[in-house]
């Protein structure tokens, strides 16, 4: 079985991109590509999940696909290469890494991020005082624009969180959201959409933060809630096709019956 390496990847890409590659690859540009980024980033996290180490190897080499295949791009228009992205990487890891690779000394986890956070904030700090670089040196100017809403708040929460800006007790965080929750029903009563929209976000944001207190992935949690109701739905509706009819043929009470049934039976 032949063994390849990362070099072969990188020589394959190369010419499937080159003269008398392959078209459809040779099409691709840097916004081409951003949906199979993320589609491969999902896919990678479902074979994580399944538990199947074969997917999860496969899965792996497909994201690894989407690095070199931008990197690719990158070099043919002269902005950099593989290497530069793999020296880049390197070096940042040794930086903010000095209880590993320096003399700085830790006492946990949670004082080796704290320490990442603030070399981060260094480093752009550093970035910002350059000449004619505008880059923020703001705490929340990296976050990445298009993650998930949820998963959004989890990292900027998080982010300050090992800063020390924080919660002190869950009972605070918990008395956060039923101030929320008091104010989503003033905005419902006054019937005022806006502020709707507004406070239900206030809600929202207050409750990723318990989940965050509990050491919990907001969009995980959602996720798994999704996938129970889904469950439960498909149950229902064999219970209902067992009767000869489908959801839209019975009455909301009926489908009350049935759902409590399900939830009652705990198979899902």
């Amino acid at each position: 079985m032949t063994a390849y390496t990362i070099k072969d990847l990188l020589d394959i890409m190369a010419r499937m991109r080159g003269a008398g590659g392959c078209p459809w690859d040779r099409e691709q540009t840097l916004a081409s590509l951003k949906q199979y980024l993320i589609e491969e980033c999902y896919e990678l996290i479902d074979a994580i999940d399944a538990g199947q180490t074969e997917k999860h190897a496969e899965e792996l080499g497909d994201l690894l696909l989407q690095v070199v295949f931008q990197a690719q791009i990158r070099a043919e228009q002269r902005q950099f290469s593989f290497a530069d992205v793999v020296d880049r990487l390197c070096a940042k890891l040794v930086r903010r890494h000095p209880h590993v690779f320096g003399q700085a000394s830790v006492s946990d986890s949670r004082e080796v991020l704290k320490n990442w956070e603030a070399i981060k904030l260094q480093e752009k700090q550093g970035a910002a005082n350059e000449p004619g670089c505008g880059t923020s040196s703001s705490l929340v100017s990296d976050i990445p624009r298009h993650l998930p809403a949820l998963h959004k708040a989890h990292h900027l929460q998080k982010r300050l969180a090992r800063l020390g800006f924080d919660w002190q007790q869950v009972h605070d965080v918990v008395a956060k959201i039923e101030e929320e929750l008091s104010e989503v029903k003033q905005a419902l009563a006054a019937g005022d959409t806006a502020r709707i929209s507004e406070e239900l976000g206030d809600l929202l944001f207050a409750v990723v933060n318990l989940s965050r207190f509990q050491g919990l992935n907001a969009e995980e949690v959602l996720g798994r809630a999704v996938d129970k109701f889904a469950r439960r739905v498909r149950a229902v509706e064999q219970r209902v096709r067992q009767t000869g009819r489908e959801l839209t043929e019975c009455s909301l009470a009926e489908l009350d019956e049935y759902w409590n049934a399900v939830k009652a039976a705990g198979s899902t």
